[in-house]
């Protein structure tokens, strides 16, 4: 949302954190005006709107989630899942946005653990292979995408609805934001959100001290 309006989390030599205060501000008082405080259109402390979306019960519009809900629509809801009154649209944009940049993405990993016996090392790397050598199962089963050309061009991930939706807003997107201290930035970025949106905080004083504390934690890498 920030880099739509023209701002960055991190300038690209890595040195320097919140870029662009014109739009670290329009995003916090977006979340101040949606708030409780404000609009009441949504909190962090509501039950997350994926987790309601399900249940067909009218009490939610839209919800923020990925491919794999598909699939739990799926498993939860079956009658949901074929009426065909649920869809799949791309990433809201900022009708004043001035780059066009979707969620950024994450992926998930396989890890071996170089510290365990050799032996160890190699069934982890077999079971590893095992797992990436059936991708279109894998995507069918859980709905998660392992990231290939082959599978992204294979009819079984195109055939899946609005799967065209997906893949064009991740060509549009980046792999969110990884540092030794990502968890530490997360924290700052979420509390900057919540004092805003729940403890009557000043977008300005909100981005001051987030600013400050996401410097600090640069500055300790």
């Amino acid at each position: 949302m920030v880099e739509q309006l023209g701002g960055k989390l991190i300038s690209d030599d890595g040195k320097t954190a919140i870029v662009n205060d014109e739009a670290w501000l329009k995003f916090l008082k977006f979340m101040q005006e949606w708030g409780p405080n404000g609009r009441n259109l949504g909190s962090p402390t509501y039950t997350n709107a994926r987790k309601l979306f399900n249940k067909d019960n009218n009490d939610i519009g839209m919800c923020l989630t990925g491919l794999y809900q598909q699939g739990r629509i799926k498993s939860d809801n079956p009658d949901f899942y074929n009426s065909g009154e649920w869809m799949v649209v791309p990433f809201p944009k900022f009708k004043d946005a001035v780059k066009d940049v979707p969620a950024a993405y994450y992926g998930h990993y396989y890890m071996v653990n170089g510290q365990k016996p050799k032996e160890n090392q190699q069934m982890a790397w077999k079971f590893v292979a095992y797992m990436l050598s059936h991708p279109e199962e894998y995507l069918t089963k859980v709905n998660i995408v392992q990231p290939t050309v082959k599978l992204m061009n294979s009819e079984t991930y195109k055939s899946m609805p609005y799967s065209d939706v997906f893949t064009n807003d991740m060509a549009k997107g980046h792999v969110v934001y990884y540092g030794e201290n990502s968890a530490k930035i997360q924290s700052h970025i979420r509390e900057a959100v919540e004092s805003v949106m729940l403890a009557g905080v000043s977008p300005e004083d909100a981005l001051k001290t987030l600013k400050r504390k996401v410097q600090e934690v640069l500055d300790e890498g």
